[in-house]
């Protein structure tokens, strides 16, 4: 399977960004992810596809850029739709499934068909949930930062409370992974990108 390389993922990412402001929001972002995916192979000692974990990282959230209209506004009611969004858009582009799944595979703890339906999600049924050790690894480097107006990096303790909204079963997930991964040290990131640790 051919990888895409970081200037053709950029490309990518400038071509499809309806403008400056959203492509530096979501690169930044998924650059960001990227070097704590690979903090945490660095420190865990995880035997991983590397470049495919860096395109996964880099490509997950590319599906954000069709949130926005013709206006520039964007449709944060439609935010939950932006991973399969994202799986679309590479699809066209002819990118492999593997690489398509980092989008549609990296939503919250991931989605399933009954998540979907109990809570009325507006996504196309099915199961949208991380399974290769390279998925699980997007999935969870993600949580750590979030792209909210200042965006700010989240501590594991606050994402832990988040996410218990969304079930005890998905708290029990994000734990499991908090084990196998560990913390990533976000202070230094934090301080280098000028985001807060929440």
């Amino acid at each position: 399977m051919r990888i895409p390389g970081d200037d053709e993922v950029r490309a990518l990412h400038e071509r499809w960004a309806p403008g400056r402001e959203a492509f530096e929001l979501v690169w930044t972002h998924c650059v960001i992810v990227c070097e704590i995916a690979e903090q945490i192979v660095a420190r865990a000692g995880l035997v991983v596809d590397a470049a495919l974990v860096r395109a996964g990282c880099l490509l997950h959230d590319v599906g954000v850029y069709r949130l926005y209209d013709d206006t520039g506004r964007f449709d944060r009611g439609q935010y939950i739709r932006h991973g399969v969004l994202g799986h679309e858009l590479l699809a066209g582009e002819g990118f492999p499934e593997a690489i398509c799944r980092f989008c549609s595979c990296h939503t919250g703890m991931g989605l399933t068909r009954d998540d979907i339906e109990r809570q009325g999600l507006a996504v196309p049924p099915g199961d949208y949930v991380a399974e290769s050790g390279e998925e699980r690894l997007v999935m969870y480097a993600d949580k750590f930062h979030s792209k909210t107006n200042p965006p700010a990096f989240v501590s594991a303790e606050t994402y832990a409370v988040h996410v218990r909204r969304f079930g005890v079963e998905k708290a029990a997930a994000f734990g499991a992974m908090c084990e196998v991964f560990g913390d990533p040290d976000l202070q230094p990131l934090a301080a280098g990108y000028g985001h807060a640790l929440v």
